[in-house]
């Protein structure tokens, strides 16, 4: 099993404390009628470990010492060394730090084999003990394309995404081999995971603990799917690497956390936002990525139809109120709240936002992240910032009666005042503030509109095909006179990893607060009344909205569907108008 030792390894074993002198000698005994390597025979017998070798010679050696596993080799190093060289100089490489590079070796103290792949390589060689069938055994495996996960896990150079501040526990080469064998491969499938998302344009990145393993998904046009599942025994790993580029105190597992990290990938600084939880099985991570180049701030180009946008841009031009952004998690309200400040921007306008937290930074704009450890709550952030002297105000969300109110007065008293809200549609939007409290007659003359949105996933340019859905699919979307009309729709491929979708698009649905509508508020009209009301003067439901969408080959009716389901008991007060072809 140890081949030719760099050293007497019985002595080495005693030395190491692995075996006495009697042992040792009947071992060496029993060795001589087996035809094995004492190596070989003392594993065999179940006497030690493979690892008690490797340590006991790598001590003797002064050398370190380790076992290969898998997420230890990179296979492009072996690629670049070949199978044949390697071979012959009992050696694999494992993982390059910079110029460093560290390499598994059956001989580390031989000068020759040093120097040979210092030359091959033009890279410092920090040599490494590995038994060598160990080596050989690996050799084998790389050479027919046996690598499982390692080419996930090694295949991105630490340099292809850097930790922007890091801490000094991330800069030099370290003494420690086990922390340097350990975290090598750890940094690398981190770094494969975040730049992989960044590439394919997701949103978030799940690390999930599993009776096996690790499960590690990210989410794309609203979807999660699969990244990649790392072997047993690497959780704790993976989430600490995590949790220390995140400034997170690694020892603390029992409660929640949250941090942040700025990583420079692909030549552009990207933001993460990272939280954690403690689950049955171990801590569970999640990472938003805040990609700055991904974020569309042209109103013009966020899909808007002409007639909704120039009423947003009305009620954005007003020179006070409250304009109201509503929709789900996740679905392009920061965006639209961005674009909008984007329109308003000008260095003769004092622009300020309060958002949990501050998610890009734009030119011109003053941003506040609030903090519930220091009590910055929106409400007091924003009564602060009123005697800013502001000209705008950007509420991220509208949680409670205390910050509704405040948002309100300050739209009254001469301030343009942007915010989000969660509701369906955008005439629920007027009955949620009631339910919080504010009087009917303030928020009819406060409120200037709201925009209820959604994204829906767009058909994949790479394997769009035509379709004639069927017909209670068109009778559902309002247009059953439209049977036997082709639409498009994504058969699948590997562009769009056969999900039939690449991308996203909103729908908007923009009620702009007219005279008559204002009466209504005014009046506390029920939302079905201000529904019916807003629909007559030609107001677009986001069913309708999303139709057009898809009448115009942008996605399939499925999805406008799914989007825009209802619950059967508002299905009166939304259901889509029936003109629309």
């Amino acid at each position: 099993m140890t081949g030719r030792p760099p050293a007497r390894l019985g002595e080495a074993l005693v030395e190491h404390g692995a075996l006495s002198s009697e042992e040792l000698s009947r071992a060496l005994a029993a060795q001589r009628g087996s035809g094995k390597m004492l190596g070989e025979f003392l594993v065999d017998q179940g006497i030690i470990t493979a690892a008690t070798i490797v340590h006991a010679l790598a001590r003797r050696l002064n050398v370190p010492g380790c076992q290969l596993r898998h997420g230890l080799i990179d296979p492009n190093l072996f690629k670049e060394l070949g199978e044949e060289e390697l071979t012959r100089l009992k050696a694999i490489p494992m993982f390059r730090v910079r110029d460093t590079l560290t390499v598994a070796m059956a001989e580390p103290q031989s000068l020759p084999t040093i120097d040979r792949l210092r030359s091959l390589t033009g890279c410092r060689v920090r040599p490494v003990l590995a038994l060598e069938d160990n080596i050989g055994e690996f050799i084998k495996k790389y050479a027919a394309g046996n690598v499982d996960v390692d080419e996930f896990l090694t295949s991105l150079a630490e340099s292809d995404v850097e930790v922007v501040e890091k801490e000094a526990i991330d800069d030099g080469v370290s003494t420690d081999l086990d922390h340097m064998v350990d975290g090598s491969p750890i940094v690398n499938l981190v770094n494969v995971a975040m730049l992989t998302a960044i590439r394919d344009g997701a949103s978030d990145i799940h690390v999930e603990p599993s009776k096996s393993g690790t499960r590690i998904r990210y989410r794309i046009d609203g979807k999660l799917r699969d990244l990649m599942k790392p072997p047993q025994g690497m959780h704790s790993a993976i989430s600490s690497r995590i949790k220390v580029i995140g400034k997170m105190d690694i020892a603390e597992k029992r409660m929640p956390q949250e941090g942040r990290v700025r990583i420079v990938a692909e030549g552009r600084e990207i933001d993460l936002r990272v939280s954690s939880i403690p689950t049955l099985l171990g801590e569970k991570l999640v990472m938003r990525i805040l990609d700055k180049s991904n974020l569309q701030v042209e109103m013009e180009a966020l899909g808007f139809r002409a007639e909704s946008l120039a009423a947003f841009k009305r009620m954005l031009l007003r020179p006070h109120g409250l304009v109201l952004v509503t929709g789900p998690t996740g679905s392009g309200k920061t965006t639209t709240l961005y674009s909008a400040l984007d329109l308003l921007r000008s260095p003769d306008r004092n622009i300020v936002t309060v958002e949990d937290p501050v998610e890009y930074q734009l030119e011109l704009i003053n941003q506040i992240s609030v903090s519930d450890a220091v009590g910055l709550t929106f409400a007091r952030a924003l009564r602060s910032i009123l005697r800013q002297d502001p000209d705008v105000i950007m509420v991220g969300e509208i949680r409670d009666e205390e910050t509704a109110r405040v948002a309100v007065q300050a739209a009254l008293t001469g301030h343009l005042v942007l915010a989000t809200l969660h509701t369906n549609d955008a005439p629920g939007a007027v009955a949620r503030l009631l339910d919080m409290g504010i009087e009917p007659y303030l928020l009819s003359s406060a409120l200037n509109g709201v925009v209820a949105q959604r994204l829906v996933r767009t058909v994949c340019a790479g394997c769009d095909t035509k379709y004639f859905p069927e017909e209670h699919v068109l009778a559902d979307a309002g247009i059953a006179e439209m049977v036997g009309q082709p639409f498009h729709k994504g058969v699948g491929c590997q562009q769009c990893h056969n999900s039939g979708y690449r991308g996203r698009k909103g729908i908007y649905e923009v009620m702009e607060v007219t005279a008559d509508l204002r009466k209504a508020v005014h009046g506390a009209a029920p939302t079905h009344v201000i529904r019916e009301q807003w629909q007559r003067a030609g107001g677009q439901t986001l069913r309708s909205e999303g139709v057009q969408v898809a009448i115009g080959g942008h996605t399939d009716l499925e999805e406008v569907l799914r989007v825009t389901h209802v619950d059967d008991d508002h299905e009166a007060d939304v259901a889509p108008r029936r003109d629309v072809a």
